[in-house]
């Protein structure tokens, strides 16, 4: 999110600046509040999909180590001096492939968490601006 106290200074800025030219019938503070509060939102997306991209690259990160370790693992047992019996490979593929596609729908699991996160924060913010609208649009009594 956005240092409310930088942002607040440059809005309060904006609005003395603005409130210089005396707009009959538009409430401009309600206005400049509202585009405070749009930046705020992006900035909030932004953060949040920043947060998602960081948990799946260090999820990818995780399972290519796994997976190596594993491999290196396999190689081992199945490189066994002569004379001796050889680990079951078939069994060690399948519960690879078993485990890379958990691994998958963890990743996949995420990207949409992060996705869907990013997505509401810019919702929210839609739909309150859209109330805001409603507002400034009623005639001033």
């Amino acid at each position: 999110m956005m240092d409310s106290t930088n942002s607040n200074s440059i809005f309060t800025g904006y609005k003395k600046l603005i409130g210089q030219f005396k707009l009959p019938g538009i409430d401009v503070s309600a206005i400049l509040e509202s585009r405070r509060k749009d930046i705020e939102a992006i900035a909030e997306a932004n953060t949040t999909a920043l947060a998602g991209v960081q948990s799946l690259a260090q999820k990818q990160s995780d399972i290519l180590r796994t997976t190596l370790t594993e491999f290196q693992s396999l190689v081992t047992r199945t490189a066994q001096p002569a004379g001796q019996p050889a680990a079951n490979t078939g069994e060690v593929v399948q519960q690879t492939l078993r485990k890379a596609l958990v691994d998958m729908r963890e990743l996949a699991d995420t990207a949409y968490r992060a996705q869907s996160d990013s997505f509401a924060v810019v919702t929210k913010r839609v739909a309150e601006h859209v109330e805001e609208l409603k507002t400034l649009l009623q005639p001033k009594k």
